[in-house]
């Protein structure tokens, strides 16, 4: 019998969100937008045709088939802006948004995922670390960044790209460069964002999380409730996660409280018994947001049953990964770097996201020749 494979769609993952704060709202930020963009249109060439086509998906004026629009979480992005970060802001969330559905490319990745460590102490039942061949500390995938490699990253991203995360296939804070990392990053970014599980957060960590290096730092908690949470986050104990957090939220509010800075506990939705109201019960008072994002069965994509996408995945046009070593590779589903493309040890990153092997990759997922690549042709992701 044939069997339906069910398509991931990564961008706009979330499959709920709850705003704690609710300082703002989408239409709040879409009439500042309008007002701002409209207000001075001096801005530089290259940013002149995108930021006209933002104005006329906001006030109703577009034909386009994608249009541009100010989620709740965008919303509360360009809350914490200034009215001059504002145009800059939308620029590069534009090229985020909606570049991977044109399938449009410019000079650099809308968004960079950077790798402080590929070593995690979690064995996440819905995460690759699960994969002992992958995770095991003799593994050749297994090391962190030195702060040196950071450095050259970010003096090439700073100006190109403004959306960041420092995470991917392991936990940042195992980095003994994290701290340095944040600070070499202090007001170099308008959107740069953290992910960690936060059981090994320290108070150095509070305070370089938040001395302006991050716009949002999400922890990484799944239900708000034992023995469920140790049952999916495997490794971990929820009430050191919880009193790390409430030590992050009292040196946030006694010595940061301008820092502007966005908090969130997000989970993965893998159990029906998971449910928001007991995260808004639990983690609402110490956090901005609260969300769960779909489940993307991605812990061993190299043992899925072949899927029946033909359809390109977003992630070709929208992100570019780093991990620890240098390594540049088009998604973080393929987590033994099957389809790496080069090092940016080698290549600078605007040459690396147009290079001969990455763009071989964008034309035989854009020729519904997917099926052909490993371990793209198990991959359920668009």
């Amino acid at each position: 019998m044939e069997t339906t494979t069910t398509i991931y769609k990564k961008h706009n993952s979330f499959h709920e969100m709850h705003i704690a704060k609710g300082e703002t709202s989408p239409l709040e930020q879409t009439q500042r937008a309008l007002i701002v963009l409209k207000g001075n249109e001096n801005w530089p060439e290259n940013w002149t045709e995108t930021l006209r086509q933002v104005c006329a998906d906001l006030d109703g004026s577009s034909s386009s088939k994608e249009l541009f629009q100010i989620t709740p979480f965008v919303a509360d992005e360009m809350f914490i802006l200034s009215d001059k970060e504002l145009p800059r802001y939308l620029f590069h969330r534009y090229r985020y948004e909606i570049f991977p559905t044109s399938h449009r490319l410019d000079n650099y990745p809308p968004y960079l995922q950077i790798e402080p460590s590929s070593i995690c102490n979690y064995r996440c039942v819905f995460c690759y670390q699960t994969d002992e061949k992958f995770s095991d500390k003799k593994s050749v995938h297994m090391g962190s960044m030195s702060l040196d490699l950071y450095k050259n990253i970010v003096d090439e991203a700073e100006g190109n790209i403004e959306l960041l995360s420092l995470a991917s296939r392991g936990e940042p804070l195992i980095c003994r460069d994290f701290t340095g990392m944040m600070e070499y990053s202090i007001g170099k970014f308008l959107n740069l964002k953290v992910n960690t599980n936060a059981s090994l957060m320290t108070e150095a960590h509070c305070h370089a999380l938040l001395c302006g290096g991050a716009r949002t730092i999400v922890f990484s908690a799944d239900a708000a409730e034992e023995p469920l949470y140790s049952q999916l986050r495997v490794n971990g104990k929820l009430d050191r996660v919880l009193r790390n957090i409430e030590r992050f939220q009292n040196i946030r509010e006694t010595q940061y409280r301008s820092c502007p800075i966005i908090s969130r506990v997000s989970g993965v939705l893998v159990k029906e018994f998971q449910n928001m109201e007991s995260m808004k019960n639990l983690w609402g008072g110490l956090v901005d947001q609260i969300s769960f994002v779909k489940y993307n069965p991605w812990e061993n994509v190299y043992d899925s049953p072949l899927s029946q996408i033909s359809q390109p995945c977003s992630d070709l046009w929208r992100r570019m990964f780093i991990w620890f070593d240098g390594t540049v590779n088009p998604c973080d589903t393929d987590y033994k770097s099957m389809l790496k493309v080069g090092n940016v040890k080698d290549q600078p990153l605007t040459k690396m996201w147009r290079n001969k092997d990455y763009n071989l990759l964008r034309e035989t997922h854009l020729s519904n020749q997917r099926n052909g690549l490993s371990p793209c042709n198990r991959c359920v992701v668009v």
